[in-house]
């Protein structure tokens, strides 16, 4: 008498093919995604590496050379042509000496009175701007050093994102690691916004004034420094209210800032 029949294991493969064997071709497919991901990551990686020895380049430049146009001079002038095609930037470039004090006080005062501390980079104010941003549920507030400022003004655009602000952080450090304070206040002071049109200090004092850079005194400083923020506005709104009222707090802050 036959004894019972072995018992058949069932595979799962015959029902579910794809269960226990990659299948013919799969693993090459797979290699190949894996590799091009691979060559994206690298390229993506080389690409941000090379703007950023394009950056430092540029900063090692403009540590020896003084530079003419901006990257955001440029782009206000094209915007400005477009409803006049002769426009031409009031722009005049003028050595550290001849810039008044009191206009290097008041704008430490206004803009960052910390620095001639900091490493480019102010976190308290950035923490600060972003828990107001926050409130605001848009980007109101930068909370930018001079430094991060220069940086913005010498390489960037004044759209306002955190992407672009990461990178204004990146380039600060290297302003920093290349600069001197002296330096950097100096850049600064000769392509910062001071009207529609109106670059630098010299032009701005000119401008609002008519007087050169070294000419300016206190009370006019100190309404150049607090023009910052809104140049093209107080430009046509000389007689703000908000104005005076800055002016005057930069006034009496400005007497106790000790300039590079």
């Amino acid at each position: 008498m036959a004894g019972p029949r072995p018992r058949q294991r069932r595979s799962l493969r015959r029902w579910l093919p794809g269960i226990g064997s990659a299948g013919p071709g799969h693993r090459p497919r797979r290699l190949q995604a894996l590799r091009a991901t691979a060559w994206f990551l690298t390229l993506a990686i080389t690409a941000v590496l090379a703007v950023q020895l394009w950056y430092f380049a540029g900063v090692l430049w403009w540590n020896a050379f003084d530079p003419g146009p901006t990257r955001f001079m440029r782009q206000e002038l094209a915007r400005l042509r477009e409803t006049d095609p002769h426009r031409e930037l009031r722009h005049r470039w003028v050595p550290y000496p001849r810039i008044s004090v009191h206009l290097k006080r008041a704008v430490i005062a206004a803009e960052d009175a910390n620095f001639t501390e900091h490493d480019g980079v102010d976190w308290d104010a950035i923490e600060l701007a972003y828990e107001q941003n926050l409130q605001r549920g848009r980007v109101v507030r930068g909370g930018s050093t001079i430094t991060m400022q220069l940086a913005k003004n010498l390489f960037l655009s004044h759209d306002r994102s955190y992407l672009r602000k990461g990178q204004e952080i990146v380039i600060s450090y290297m302003i920093e690691t290349v600069m001197a304070k002296r330096r950097i206040l100096e850049l600064y002071l000769n392509v910062a916004e001071w009207g529609v049109g109106v670059f630098g200090a010299e032009a701005g004092a000119a401008h609002h004034f008519g007087v050169s850079a070294a000419q300016l005194g206190p009370r006019e400083a100190a309404r150049m420094a607090a023009m910052l923020p809104r140049p093209r506005y107080y430009d046509a709104n000389r007689g703000s209210p908000a104005l005076a009222r800055r002016a005057a707090i930069v006034g009496r802050w400005m007497g106790s800032v000790d300039p590079p």
